[in-house]
């Protein structure tokens, strides 16, 4: 189930937030998203990511960007397998970015 925390960021989070939230001893506002919404969430989510790994280059927001494909490829019903393979396809014609 994902969750909507509508009180401070009224963003997509992790289904273990409102728990962390609540061992706090603070009170999660939660919101299960409809698919309409759920995928709006998932693209902002995409574009947020990607922004922090611009900002942070590191490998755990990059990790993060992969999570967030993840989700939409299963939300999607995109196979992964079939994605990878359009991803080898389009490297095999256009080869990759090794000469800069």
């Amino acid at each position: 189930v994902s969750l909507v925390n509508f009180m401070e960021y009224n963003k997509l989070v992790r289904d273990k937030i409102p728990n962390i939230i609540k061992k706090n001893r603070e009170i999660p506002i939660t919101h299960i998203a409809s698919d309409e919404e759920y995928y709006t969430k998932l693209k902002e989510k995409l574009r947020e990511e990607v922004d922090e790994f611009l900002e942070e280059n590191n490998e755990e927001e990059l990790a993060d960007i992969l999570e967030v494909i993840e989700a939409i490829c299963d939300f999607k019903k995109i196979d992964k397998n079939e994605l990878e393979k359009i991803r080898k396809s389009k490297k095999e014609k256009l080869e990759n970015f090794f000469q800069r």
